[in-house]
């Protein structure tokens, strides 16, 4: 089963959850941003209707596939500002 990591990070003047390379939008206190991490992480699993998605990759290439609705990954999110604070 995939597993999806996201990291809650110092961004932007302020806070932001990322996953990969990706950055959430900006949260102005560590708490906003935390909270929407541990929300995205719980939407992640939740099993849906299967779907077409489209995607774009580091090359600028668009790929087109089939997502299972049923096909969820596990989630963590992991809070890298902790020992800053």
């Amino acid at each position: 089963m995939v597993k999806v990591t996201y990291h809650v990070v110092e961004h932007d003047e302020g806070y932001a959850y990322r996953l990969g390379d990706v950055y959430s939008e900006p949260y102005p206190t560590h708490a906003e941003a935390l909270s929407a991490a541990r929300q995205a992480a719980g939407a992640q699993q939740l099993a849906d209707g299967d779907t077409e998605i489209s995607w774009q990759d580091a090359d600028g290439n668009w790929h087109n596939e089939h997502a299972d609705g049923a096909d969820r990954p596990m989630t963590d999110v992991v809070d890298d500002v902790e020992d800053a604070r």
